[in-house]
């Protein structure tokens, strides 16, 4: 009995002193990952944060421990940083490399950011070390912008490199033809009436592009003239009467005597006769096109309406953009250089004004433009100085 009670307690003593032994290990242990583990660095070098704060980019500053030191509010927004975690896989492995060999990176990468939803963002970025402090500094700057425009140019380039490209082929076969036909003076005229329709249709682009190149971009005009709309609405429709006239096309004309808007009368001018070339180009024959023109406190409205074929739902959005057409056979056939609503469109920006538009399928189309009252600007308001001296 004695015997096994003296084994029981040299067991009990066996447990405790291995739980010792290994209780006293781990503590070793982790004291010594401890004193591997990079120091918490809470600071940024002098001026470090001054840099980061003007930089444009998102930036980001890592500590030796891959903890994110420093992150502007653009690295947060697009969710490259949460909390203390950079949490683009590549771009931390970038950075230990950098840390490593202390070698300045650069690459690009696509990330599906919170901020756009499930679409993706192209980043350039820029991984350098600061110093010999263990830091690393990422930049990420947004390209989704530049490439855009860049999309923008190439298609830009390539539309009208094909629009310049249709009327320069057929001038060239049109000449051919009538080399072959030199001795057929019917054939020959009824060619040279082709080449002369081409050949003016290839100088409707160009002066587009002329017009499209000076306005777009510009700034709004600092000092506008005064601008009668009934000056600018009677030359756009006597600029296509002709044309109305062939389709029986009725042009009517309302409540243009008295308005004054604030602008450049030759772009308004351009602005109106591409809207009412549009509308007569696209309305049946035996129909009629509307120019109503209502003054209200701070604008004038200019509307265009057409009792033509109307726009689909899905295109209204884009029939802006430029060489955009809804139905190019058609467009071609009318004449049109795909710039016409683009031009206005410019021209309104660059008058500080907006133009809508209103359609439905079968049931016509209303452009309208909205332009600043010439008369409401240049009236006293109370507390002016001219209309305190003219109260006394």
């Amino acid at each position: 009995m004695q015997g096994e009670l003296l084994a029981a307690i040299a067991g009990l003593v066996g447990l405790v002193t291995g739980v010792a032994a290994g209780l006293a290990f781990r503590i070793s242990e982790s004291g010594r990952t401890r004193a591997q583990e990079p120091p918490r660095q809470t600071e940024l070098p002098s001026g470090i944060a001054e840099v980061l704060a003007a930089l444009p980019s998102s930036a980001v500053v890592l500590d030796p421990a891959d903890r994110v030191l420093r992150a502007s509010s653009a690295a947060r927004a697009y969710g490259i940083v949460r909390g203390e975690e950079l949490v683009i896989s590549d771009l931390l492995a970038l950075a230990r490399q950098v840390r490593r060999d202390g070698v300045i990176r650069e690459t690009e990468i696509e990330v599906a950011v919170r901020k756009f939803g499930p679409d993706s963002t192209s980043f350039a970025v820029r991984v350098a070390p600061l110093g010999g402090t263990g830091l690393v500094l990422v930049l990420a700057e947004d390209q989704t912008e530049r490439r855009r425009v860049e999309a923008v140019r190439r298609d830009f380039v390539a539309n009208i490199s094909h629009e310049l490209k249709t009327p320069v082929g057929a001038l060239s076969l049109l000449a051919e033809t009538i080399a072959d036909a030199s001795d057929d003076p019917e054939a020959v005229r009824r060619f040279t009436g082709r080449m002369q329709q081409e050949a003016s249709r290839l100088n409707s682009v160009i002066q587009d592009l002329i017009t499209l190149s000076r306005i777009q971009g510009a700034e709004p005009m600092a000092e506008p003239d005064r601008v009668p709309v009934e000056v600018v609405v009677d030359e756009a429709m006597d600029a296509v009467r002709t044309a109305a006239e062939t389709k029986e096309i009725e042009l009517v004309a309302s409540g243009t005597e008295g308005a004054v808007v604030l602008g450049d009368e030759g772009l308004l001018v351009t602005a109106m006769r591409n809207l009412v070339a549009n509308a007569v180009a696209y309305s049946p024959e035996r129909t009629r096109v509307s120019i109503s023109v209502e003054s209200a406190e701070e604008m004038v409205e200019i509307s265009v309406a057409d009792q033509g074929i109307g726009i689909p739902a899905q295109d209204l959005e884009r029939i802006f953009e430029r060489f955009y057409r809804v139905d190019a056979a058609r467009s071609r056939a009318t004449g049109g250089t795909g710039l016409g609503l683009a031009i206005v469109k410019h021209i309104m920006t660059h008058h500080r004004g907006e133009v809508t538009v209103w359609s439905k399928e079968g049931s016509g189309s209303t452009f309208t433009l909205r332009l600043p009252n010439a008369q409401t600007r240049e009236r006293p308001r109370p507390g002016d100085r001219t209309h305190q001296e003219a109260a006394q």
